[in-house]
């Protein structure tokens, strides 16, 4: 208790100074003297110095540290490392076990340059070929001091920047007086303008002269603040560790590239997890769990994944399930049947461990005699308050933490005596909790707060039949508030989260490793669904994540509500996840999680949920609840079919960016660099490479205004073709069952013949080649095929296909067989009727192919196995 006095002590005496000094003047900070580059050495591809303080320096938060040092490494042609430290101390920098550092391979034309000023020292990055000035500190000084460091960049006016998220502000950041912090919360709501879950301190910038990007690897808690002409990082720790990426003057794609290249490229998912997922927080038993799964069945929509949130759990203690309602065996009941019908089961697990000593947990009492809990400065456990009560929260620094995080996925998900579960959603690790600043009492807060809380519902029969119709160290004062207070929404940089003087096991404080919590759980949470499925890839959807964390796992964009803004922003989110972050498996929760919905926002969510890598519905289908009877409806529509169709164009997108970081989704100036009007555009976007969606997302409208630029574009419903003229277009009746989409022209997509109720069924279909002819008369796409399951591929078919002067040819590696055909081939924007059709060079009778000249389709019947080569000729 005296402890827990003079960390409230500490907390109110210094709150008041930290944040009076967030509001320190920029234009102050900017006359700072800064450093002088001494010692300046050139070796091969590495420039290194001294950072002398020219005189006493600031001061402004602190003693400015005395002497840097600097290196600059041109690392490849396109990326250029500079590292700014403590030249006498060792800090706190992002350790490689978490985000291993790229190699640096031989240059031979560098795209970009390293250029500086040695006094005072400043420096800047520009490209190569035009000597454009990409990032600038001139006139800038450079504050370095313990627990402050500032770097200034100017920018363009009206500069188009992406990235730095989490947030919910929109993709194309806002420039005048925007600042966006970095430090993983609890947020409920997901509000504009604050910390979100995640931390990914990395942007693009589009000029019309081509993309650039820059990622600050450092994992403190961080304010970058955007002002007209200038981005400033304002950081709380750590080192100033920079990647400069060269991007390309014609290809913003290119930058995404380079930047997987650094993070790491995202991991390949199952291919099932493409499919229909169904969750909501508030199942109240397994029957209920189960008549959902059943209402999914007879209303004829395919369901791929049932989700369960923390309800399952015996008094929300993970690892657990509630014997009353939700019996082992009848659990067990639903994933039997699940699998028997080629479906998957998910459930939520959170960091959180009851703290229960004395009592029969054996979570706890496994992890306790391990010793893997997070510790207070003191040496005692941290402790926090969260859906259980009070918690301990798993070190994932620990060197036996594997060794106690898989041991509990053996036994709790064993696939003989457990819950056989086919993937993880990971929750509140931020990590969250719910206990109130200054928590010197979590045991009395868990009373007041009734957690775990109870539950009133009527305990089920537990042989109620189910499916019966159915088929560094640093001054504890400074830790608990720093000298320059970040804009932690949550106030302190300890509220409703672990304490940040707490302890790993090497070390290590949370002030420094807490923005890193949530990646190193998930990391190891992949690592243990590997251990009990080994050699199958795994599913993991988490909260809160750190640059590289698409490597390993997938992300949800948290709890959101029921809002028509929402909806609209979550195309932002999911653009900076999949197209920025490389964390291409995302998704919001369709309808919303928070708040009630309606049937007509439900309607249109689904239909752009759709078109999300991961695309879960979150509004229980029950015949209790008119929105979800909706949901039902909405849900059996064509979008939901016709997506199913394309998951193998999809599949191959992940594959490519699992390959070399390609986006899977695409904002429009990605395609039309050159073309300004699209850099603002957050309410449309390309879905893989060619698919372009225009949702409505105007408030219970039934029109729509987009823009489609200067190019050919296809009708997806009709195949017409529509030349876009670089303007706005206007479509009205749009029902709630609909959302408008367009194929670019210069596109080939392979998509399945008919749609299914499960991805195992969907996987024996027949396919047919969608040839849409570029404003050149070209046409390209590729087609990635495997068992859809395992880490190892033995065997793979990896197809090229080309379409030019009427022909189609499909050439590559035909490794499998999987007893499936060319159906047809469709060629799109065909003038008129030809005379002929060849197919593999023998002309076909005139029964197998059909024109439609309204459309200007041409349809020819295949009907080939997809074992070989073929071409296909009008």
């Amino acid at each position: 208790m005296l402890w827990n006095a003079f960390r409230l002590l500490v907390i109110g005496t210094t709150l008041l100074r930290a944040r009076t000094a967030h509001g320190a003047d920029s234009d102050v900070l900017d006359t700072c003297a800064g450093y002088n580059a001494t010692n300046v050495k050139t070796t091969g591809t590495t420039l290194s110095a001294d950072l002398v303080l020219n005189g006493e320096g600031c001061g402004v938060f602190g003693p400015d540290i005395k002497t840097l040092g600097l290196t600059v490494v041109y690392e490849t042609d396109t990326r250029i490392h500079v590292k700014i430290v403590d030249a006498a101390a060792t800090r706190f920098e992002v350790p490689e076990s978490i985000l291993p550092r790229p190699a640096a391979t031989s240059t031979k034309a560098p795209a970009i340059q390293f250029n500086y000023t040695a006094s005072p020292f400043s420096f800047s990055i520009y490209r190569t070929s035009s000597h454009e000035v990409l990032f600038s500190t001139a006139s800038n000084a450079l504050i370095f001091e313990s627990q402050y460091l500032r770097v200034k960049t100017s920018l363009p006016a009206d500069a188009n920047i992406y990235g730095l998220g989490e947030h919910t502000n929109p993709f194309r950041l806002p420039t005048d007086n925007t600042t966006i912090t970095l430090w993983s919360r609890d947020a409920f709501g997901i509000p504009t303008g604050t910390n979100l879950y995640g931390n990914h301190p990395v942007y693009f910038e589009h000029r019309t002269t081509g993309t650039h990007g820059v990622f600050l690897l450092n994992a403190n808690g961080m304010d970058i603040k955007l002002t007209k002409g200038a981005l400033e990082y304002n950081v709380i720790g750590g080192v100033l560790d920079f990647y400069f990426l060269a991007g390309s003057t014609t290809d913003p794609t290119a930058v995404a590239r380079q930047y997987a290249e650094v993070v790491g490229t995202p991991a390949e998912v199952p291919y099932w997890s493409f499919g229909l997922h169904q969750c909501r927080f508030g199942y109240k038993d397994f029957v209920q769990v189960a008549g959902v799964i059943s209402n999914y069945s007879a209303a004829g929509i395919p369901l791929e994944t049932m989700w369960t949130d923390i309800d399952y759990m015996d008094r929300r203690r993970i690892f657990t399930v509630d014997p009353s309602y939700y019996p082992l065996n009848r659990v067990r009941d639903i994933v039997d049947y699940l699998h028997s019908h080629d479906q998957k089961y998910v459930l939520m697990t959170d960091p959180a461990v009851a703290y229960t000593p004395g009592e029969d947990y054996g979570t706890y009492n496994r992890g306790a005699e391990l010793d893997v809990w997070l510790k207070a400065s003191n040496g005692s456990n941290s402790l926090g308050l969260v859906w259980p009560g009070v918690t301990v929260y798993p070190d994932w620094f620990h060197p036996k933490i594997s060794e106690f995080w898989n041991k509990e996925f053996e036994l709790f998900y064993n696939p003989t005596t457990g819950v056989d579960i086919d993937g993880v959603w990971i929750d509140m690790n931020e990590p969250a909790s719910f206990c109130n600043l200054p928590c010197t009492d979590p045991f009395q807060q868990a009373i007041q707060q009734q957690l775990p809380p109870p539950r009133n519902d009527p305990v089920p029969d537990p042989n109620t039949p189910i499916f019966v119709n159915s088929t560094q160290k640093t001054k504890r004062d400074n830790i608990l508030s720093p000298p320059y207070a970040i804009k932690n929404a949550a106030g302190a940089l300890s509220s409703k989260t672990a304490f940040v003087d707490s302890k790993h096991v090497n070390g290590l404080t949370e002030y420094d490793a807490h923005n890193l919590y949530g990646t190193m759980m998930s990391t190891a949470t992949h690592e243990a669904m590997l251990a009990r499925r080994p050699g199958l890839r795994t599913l993991v959807i988490t909260r809160s994540t750190y640059a590289g964390a698409g490597n390993k796992v997938g992300k949800w964009l948290g709890d959101n509500l029921s809002t028509w803004d929402h909806y609209r922003k979550s195309i932002a989110g999911m653009l900076g996840f999949a197209t920025i972050y490389q964390v291409p498996m995302v998704g919001s929760d369709i309808c919303g999680f928070g708040d009630d919905t309606t049937e007509n926002l439900c309607g249109r969510w689904a239909m752009l949920g759709a078109f999300s890598p991961f695309m879960r519905n979150i509004l229980q289908p029950a015949k209790s609840s008119t929105a979800g009877q909706a949901s039902l409806k909405l849900l059996r529509t064509p979008s939901i079919f016709g997506i199913y169709r394309l998951m193998d164009y999809l599949y191959t997108a992940f594959h490519q960016a699992h390959l070399d970081g390609t986006p899977v989704v695409h904002p429009l100036w990605f395609k039309y660099p050159k073309d300004s009007a699209t850099f603002p555009i957050d309410l449309q976007y390309f879905y893989g490479d060619s698919i372009l969606v225009s949702p409505v997302t105007d408030d219970d409208a039934t029109s729509v205004t987009f823009y489609l630029p200067r190019d050919i574009f296809y009708d997806f419903t009709t195949l017409a073709p529509v030349q876009g003229t670089g303007s706005t277009v206007t479509l009205t009746n749009v029902s709630f069952t609909q959302i408008p989409l367009h194929i670019k022209g210069g596109a080939i997509l392979p998509l399945r013949a008919q749609s299914t109720m499960t991805t195992t069924d969907l996987r024996v279909q027949d396919f047919e080649f969608i040839v849409a002819p570029g404003t050149d008369g070209t046409a390209s796409g590729a087609l990635y095929l495997d068992d859809g399951v395992s880490v190892t591929q033995t065997s793979s078919t990896s197809l090229k296909s080309s379409f030019k002067n009427g022909r189609l040819s499909v050439q590559g590696v035909f490794g499998l067989d999987h007893g499936v055909k060319v159906s047809r081939v469709r060629f799109l924007g065909v003038a008129k009727a030809p005379k002929a059709v060849q197919v593999n060079g023998k002309v076909v009778a005139r029964t197998q192919y059909a024109y439609d000249a309204i459309n200007k389709v041409l349809d020819v019947s295949v009907g080939l196995s997809l074992t070989g080569p073929f071409n296909v000729q009008y």
